[in-house]
């Protein structure tokens, strides 16, 4: 497990967080850092036809290794890690033998990881846990999944009797701006399927995701004097005080949970003469995610009508579709990352991600791809961590996946 634990610390001490803000492709002239290394490495450590192209996509192939045919398989993760926290200077600190207390992260800044706040952590008891020094982010979203699957290569190249058919594996750029599938060559790829290595906690294994669309509101109002400004003036913060309020109070983010949806304000902005709102509106079942935009929309037309005039835009777009649709056709992708689980006394945990995944875009781009666990926890901030058992425990999965898959055409 050493290796392990040796290689998700070099790839976590290079920063590649990438930039919303920035519509270059990659976002981030930093992500090529990691990029370089990873083609280094897949190289020596034997691996086929690896490629980096133009837009910091890797892609390589490990060969089939029996005389029957078998579908070609993939494992994917992003080499990024977000814009909401630093990824500079991350310096992993380890805690063996994790006794179920507090964890001491920054004693300068009185920084804690406690379980009496994040209580999965005591999931981990006896556990050597990886957590960040308080000032950045650890990065095992989604270096933990690179760090899987590379390690999970290594070991099939070095034990050939374990059989497997063709594996493809690609690391992506800019998922955690939302981009991370738009330049994905799913042809080039060639995989029937694939799977995401990018859940959280052990076990995780899903193919349910939000539907979601982006909503940006804008509101015009008009400034004049506030001392002769009866009939006249129009406070454009004032209407979308009236806006934010006209949703539904408790479908929002703080208040949801499992299945449901919700509306999301994460910016705005305004003075007298013009407010801005923006939204990400959310839900797993399709119908109730076109309800959502229309009540969305429908706020605006009552507003405008109260008014007397169209002073409330609203712009609306749709990010990603819910992979559920795609899945549920070749349902035994699901069955053979379950069954692997299963076979090394890892208790599956399927469930809806309240998110988003580049498995929504690749499913459906046509290549199939449920989610499964990496292992880190409390993703995006200074108090993410990850057990260096999970880094195991996955990457044993992710051979696992590899093995049943040559066996179920064997025995077919």
């Amino acid at each position: 497990m050493q290796k392990i634990i040796d290689r998700f610390v070099k790839y976590v001490k290079i920063d590649t967080q990438s930039d919303e803000n920035n519509p270059a492709f990659p976002s981030t002239e930093k992500q090529w850092d990691l990029a370089k290394v990873l083609v280094e490495e897949l190289n020596e450590i034997g691996m086929q036809d690896v490629t980096l192209d133009d837009n910091c996509y890797i892609m390589a192939t490990l060969p089939s290794n029996v005389d029957f045919k078998v579908p070609t398989i993939g494992f994917i993760a992003h080499i990024d890690t977000s814009p909401d926290y630093s990824g500079t200077n991350v310096n992993p600190q380890f805690h063996p033998n994790y006794d179920g207390k507090d964890i001491l992260l920054n004693k300068e800044e009185n920084i804690v990881l406690s379980p009496g706040y994040f209580d999965d952590l005591l999931q981990y008891k006896g556990q050597t846990l990886i957590t960040t020094d308080g000032t950045t982010l650890l990065g095992a979203d989604d270096k933990a999944g690179v760090t899987e699957i590379v390690s999970a290569m290594e070991f099939l190249i070095n034990n050939p009797e374990i059989k497997h058919g063709k594996i493809r594996i690609c690391f992506t750029p800019d998922e955690e701006v939302g981009k991370g599938a738009h330049m994905f060559d799913v042809e080039k790829f060639g995989a029937e399927w694939a799977y995401t290595m990018d859940g959280s906690q052990v076990g995780e294994l899903e193919y349910e995701n939000f539907n979601a669309a982006g909503a940006k509101v804008t509101i015009n109002g008009k400034i004049v004097h506030p001392g002769y400004a009866k009939g006249k003036m129009i406070n454009s913060m004032l209407i979308a005080n009236e806006f934010i309020a006209a949703l539904p109070k408790n479908e929002i983010p703080q208040e949801t949970e499992g299945y449901e949806g919700f509306y999301h304000l994460h910016t705005m902005s305004g003075e007298v003469e013009k407010a801005t709102l923006e939204y990400i509106i959310r839900d797993h079942d399709f119908d109730l995610f076109e309800a959502r935009k229309a009540t969305f929309q429908k706020v605006a037309d009552t507003l405008n009508k109260k008014l007397g005039s169209d002073l409330v835009q609203v712009e609306i777009k749709d990010q990603y579709f819910n992979m559920r649709k795609k899945i549920e056709p070749v349902m035994h992708i699901v069955d053979i990352a379950e069954e692997a689980m299963k076979q090394l006394n890892i208790k599956p945990l399927i469930k809806a991600i309240r998110g988003g995944t580049d498995g929504s875009q690749l499913s459906y781009k046509g290549l199939p791809c449920p989610n499964i666990f990496a292992g880190g926890h409390n993703f995006h901030g200074r108090y993410e961590y990850i057990a260096a058992e999970s880094l195991q425990l996955a990457t044993d999965v992710i051979i696992k996946i590899a093995e049943l898959t040559a066996e179920r055409e064997k025995n077919a």
